[in-house]
C-alpha cells in the first residue's frame, strides 16, 4: 500500500501564531502529517530555529519539505543574478538539512533569450556546482527538487525535470500536478507520470504540489485557486496512488485554502479506503 504524507504549503490559516513551529503543531492537530516550509520571499529563518523546527516535526511525526525563494534564475544573462540564485538554493538546503526536511522545491530558471536546450545545459552546470558546494557544507540528506512549471517561458517541462534528475546526483523532480496539467495543455495522465518516475528514476518517494488553476484566454494559467475547480481533478490521482505498492508520496496543498483543501484531499483518500495512521 502507498504511504501518503499530506499537508499545507506553509503555516495553516487556523494557526494561532503565524510561525513555522506553531504551524507544525496545528498540522498535527488537524490530523495531517506533512508541511512545506515556505522560504518563497527569502531565507529568513536562523539555523537555530531550523534545528528547533526539525525537533518539533520529528516529535510530532510531521514530514517536512521546503520551498526555495522565487527569486532564482540559473539562466539569467547576469552573472550576479545566477550567483545570488545559487546562494539562495544553498541557504535553503542548509536550513532544510538542519530541520530534517527531505527535499526542497526550486523554480529553477527562465529560458529568457536562450533556447530551451541551451538553458538546460546552463542549469545542469550551475546546479551541479550548487550540489558540489552543498556536499562541502555537509548537506547529505536533502534532495534538490526541480519543480515542474506551468509557464511556457520557464524551465520545467516533465521531460526536462526527469532528464536533469537522471544527469545530476541528488536532483529529483518536484512534481506540481497542476503546473504539469497546464504545461500539457489541460491534460494529465497521473498513472503515466508515476510510472515514468518509478521506471526512469527508480523513485520510491515522490515530492509534489497540488492545487487548481485558473482558465483564461483559452488556457490554464499559473494562478492558484481552491481544488473544487477540478483543474486538474484530484480524485483520479488519489485512485492512481492507491493502486501502488512500495511507493510513498508527499502531497503539499498549494491551494489558497491551505488546510481546508488538504482536509478535502484527505476525505477523498479516506472514502477510497486509505487509512491515515
Amino acid at each position: 500500500m502507498v504511504k501518503i504524507y499530506l499537508g499545507p504549503a506553509g503555516v495553516p490559516h487556523s494557526a494561532k501564531k503565524k510561525n513555522t513551529i506553531d504551524g507544525i503543531k496545528t498540522v498535527k492537530e488537524l490530523g495531517l502529517n506533512a508541511m512545506e516550509v515556505e522560504f518563497v520571499q527569502g531565507v529568513r529563518m536562523s539555523r537555530e530555529t531550523a534545528e528547533e523546527t526539525g525537533q518539533v516535526a520529528k516529535e510530532l511525526g510531521i514530514r517536512l519539505s521546503v520551498h526555495a525563494p522565487y527569486f532564482i534564475n540559473l539562466c539569467s544573462e547576469e552573472k550576479e543574478k545566477v550567483e545570488a540564485s545559487k546562494q539562495r538554493i544553498l541557504d535553503t538546503a542548509d536550513r532544510a538539512e538542519l530541520m530534517g526536511a527531505d527535499a526542497i522545491a526550486i523554480h529553477i530558471a527562465f529560458y529568457g533569450k536562450m533556447e530551451p536546450e541551451e538553458c538546460y545545459q546552463k542549469v545542469k552546470t550551475e546546479l551541479g556546482d550548487v550540489i558540489d558546494k552543498a556536499k562541502e557544507m555537509g548537506i547529505k540528506n536533502v534532495k534538490f527538487g526541480v519543480e515542474t512549471m506551468a509557464k511556457e517561458t520557464a524551465f520545467g517541462t516533465l521531460d526536462e525535470v526527469i532528464s536533469i534528475s537522471k544527469e545530476l546526483n541528488g536532483v529529483i523532480p518536484y512534481i506540481d500536478w497542476a503546473h504539469t496539467f497546464a504545461r500539457q495543455g489541460g491534460k494529465i495522465d497521473y498513472g503515466e507520470i508515476i510510472d515514468r518516475l518509478i521506471s526512469e528514476l527508480g523513485l520510491t518517494h515522490i515530492n509534489s504540489h497540488f492545487e487548481s488553476l485558473v482558465f483564461r484566454n483559452g488556457k490554464y494559467v499559473d494562478e492558484h485557486v481552491p481544488i473544487d475547480a477540478n483543474a486538474p481533478p484530484f480524485e483520479p490521482l488519489a485512485k492512481e496512488l492507491l493502486k501502488r505498492d512500495n511507493l510513498s508520496i508527499t502531497l503539499i496543498c498549494e491551494s489558497p485554502e491551505l488546510e481546508r483543501d488538504a482536509l478535502k484531499m484527505k476525505e477523498v483518500l479516506t472514502k477510497l479506503g486509505y487509512e491515515f495512521s
